[in-house]
């Protein structure tokens, strides 16, 4: 699977280093960083793995030096380097294939352990039956290989909250499918903001609304969820088979966090945080920027 991923990857990232004049006074270019940590980052391994010449094919190598752990620590977050990786971000999400009018919310909790000196790791529900402590991550998915958009926040933060920030970025989309969590009217009215209708469930379907004012786009959820089953006709085949499409990003956090060596939690939170030019100015936790793990890894940061 890596060497499949690779030659497009390599390429991509060498046509996106190509636009840009090379840094100053430095042995190795930003493209060269970029490749070695998305070596370690397809392979499930730590940068320090990737620095290794003995763990790279001689084809690739082509006798040329890799950059020391040191120097991947310091260079990872270099401005023009996270420029270029989140340039290299926006060419896979334009793939023809990652064209899709419906794209799914949902969030991953990120445990750390109960001895973890993390002072930015907080307290929130993890799951439906219990609280953990540490981060979530929020993604937007569609059928690209990359989220459309995603964020860090704390294990507190809540999934309408992170969801009122992440649609504004789903461009070109129609419908958001999203968890009874996401059944919010401030997430409605951000979706139809933006022309998007968000369908999600409710926590108990079937009962009443009360006497509060309810957004139409919440309205129009339940009537595409609820609405045919209530009235003795049956489930929806439109809405059915619309939020039978919110599975596939259930399976890409499997993917994401459930393969073999480097587990998820800090070691998560170190090695596959996201980077952004402008993550210290957009985040709304301003804790998270700074450094929480140690050795070559990334640091956990706000992600856009």
């Amino acid at each position: 699977m890596e060497g499949e991923l690779w030659p497009g990857l390599y390429r991509l990232i060498r046509e996106e280093a190509s636009k840009r004049p090379r840094a100053a006074r430095v042995q190795f270019s930003d493209a060269c960083i970029l490749e070695v940590y998305l070596w370690s980052v397809i392979h499930d391994r730590p940068v320090s793995w990737a620095c290794n010449p003995e763990n790279w094919p001689p084809q690739h190598l082509r006798e040329r030096e890799l950059p020391s752990c040191a120097t991947m620590s310091v260079r990872l977050r270099t401005l023009s380097l996270l420029l270029l990786m989140q340039s290299v971000q926006d060419r896979l999400r334009e793939l023809p294939a990652a064209l899709a009018l419906v794209r799914q919310l949902d969030s991953k909790p990120l445990v750390v352990g109960g001895y973890s000196k993390d002072r930015d790791a907080a307290w929130g529900q993890a799951t439906a039956a219990s609280q953990s402590r540490g981060y979530k991550l929020f993604c937007g998915w569609g059928a690209a290989v990359v989220p459309d958009a995603w964020t860090l926040g704390p294990m507190n933060y809540s999934d309408p909250e992170a969801g009122v920030e992440l649609v504004p970025k789903l461009q070109g989309c129609a419908y958001v499918l999203g968890d009874a969590n996401h059944d919010s009217n401030p997430l409605h009215a951000a979706c139809a903001s933006c022309g998007i209708q968000l369908v999600a469930p409710r926590k108990k379907p079937g009962t009443g609304l009360g006497h509060r004012t309810h957004e139409a786009g919440r309205l129009r959820s339940i009537e595409m969820l609820e609405c045919p089953t209530l009235l003795g006709t049956g489930p929806s085949p439109f809405g059915k088979d619309l939020y039978a499409l919110r599975s596939h990003i259930e399976r890409r956090y499997g993917n994401l966090c459930g393969t073999p060596g480097e587990g998820w939690g800090e070691g998560f939170l170190n090695q596959r945080s996201a980077f952004s030019s402008d993550a210290r100015a957009a985040n709304p936790h301003p804790t998270l920027s700074r450094r929480t793990g140690r050795g070559n890894r990334p640091a956990a940061r706000f992600i856009i």
